[in-house]
């Protein structure tokens, strides 16, 4: 599973290559029905360059297609920063999204930390000509992490602790991590850490959890559903000021997405729990499945009716 991204200059770029397919095809998605960049009836589904979001997506473009629907997939366009101006535009339909993050995103000083709180914001902030669709039970919470080494050396368990680390510190994210208002900044302003910063473009994925294992970086930013934390015996430090906001599954939908086809997204969404966010990606990341198969075989075992 590659779970790379590139730094926001050529994601960029990559981007807008992705995303020029609406008009022309996209061969990294040839699964999709419909025509790419589809006739008025075809809803574009896209999707973070991230698994676990493409296996959300996935299971988004099934269902909607099991109920007649044309879907054209433009999946792995990058992160927020590249693929919300898209989808603001309206070259993208429907998207997987998390409430807390994309919240942050409209509104970066947001005082809502917990889940209704997050999601009312969020409804009352997204701009015109889009809607949240109904949160998800699911959850995939970004968290800083540290090896379980470095968190028993320092008496570590809430992010407030990394005061007592005398130390220098490095966090290692993403590259757009380090604007973002849970960076070094954040961390600094809240819990009066000082660290540095290391872009890892892997979304918190196998080089990052080896950049903290090296002892490359002390501090890493990864989803609280990766099967890394618990297979790398991995410690997610408690937040109790809330820097990372609640983060529930959450569909973004266009005006496109009529009431009948929010509704089979919705109903999707009300069977996403916590624990299969969890399994579905530890199927993408042991068994090295493809997002459609996983997606398949999850919507197989729901009663959406």
């Amino acid at each position: 599973m590659n779970r790379r991204t590139i730094a926001t200059g050529a994601l960029l770029a990559a981007s807008a290559l992705a995303l020029s397919a609406c008009t022309g095809g996209d061969p990294l998605n040839e699964g999709g029905s419909g025509d790419a960049g589809g006739s008025s009836d075809t809803i574009v589904v896209g999707s973070q360059d991230y698994y676990s979001n493409e296996i959300v997506a996935e299971i988004y473009a099934q269902a909607l297609e099991s109920e007649g629907y044309d879907v054209d997939r433009q999946f792995r366009i990058g992160q927020r920063e590249v693929y919300l101006p898209e989808i603001e535009s309206g070259s993208i339909d429907l998207f997987p999204e998390y409430t807390g993050p994309l919240l942050q995103y409209w509104v970066p000083d947001t005082g809502a930390r917990l889940s209704d709180d997050v999601y009312d914001e969020l409804a009352a902030n997204t701009p015109d000509g889009l809607r949240p669709l109904e949160q998800a039970p699911a959850t995939d919470q970004d968290s800083y992490v540290v090896t379980r080494e470095f968190a028993d050396e320092w008496g570590l368990e809430t992010v407030a602790d990394l005061e007592k680390v005398t130390d220098p510190l490095t966090l290692g994210a993403n590259s757009e991590a380090e604007s973002r208002p849970n960076g070094p900044e954040g961390l600094r302003e809240t819990y009066g850490v000082e660290v540095g910063f290391t872009p890892i473009e892997d979304g918190g994925g196998p080089l990052t959890v080896k950049a903290l294992q090296d002892g490359d970086i002390q501090l890493a930013i990864i989803y609280t559903a990766d099967p890394s934390i618990a297979e790398n015996d991995l410690v997610s430090l408690e937040d109790p000021e809330g820097l990372f906001l609640a983060s529930h599954l959450v569909p973004l939908a266009s005006d496109k997405v009529d009431d009948e086809a929010a509704a089979v997204i919705d109903a999707v969404s009300a069977a996403l729990e916590p624990q299969d966010l969890i399994e579905l990606n530890a199927r993408s990341v042991s068994e090295e499945l493809p997002a459609d198969t996983i997606a398949s075989d999850w919507l197989a075992e729901q009663d959406l009716g």
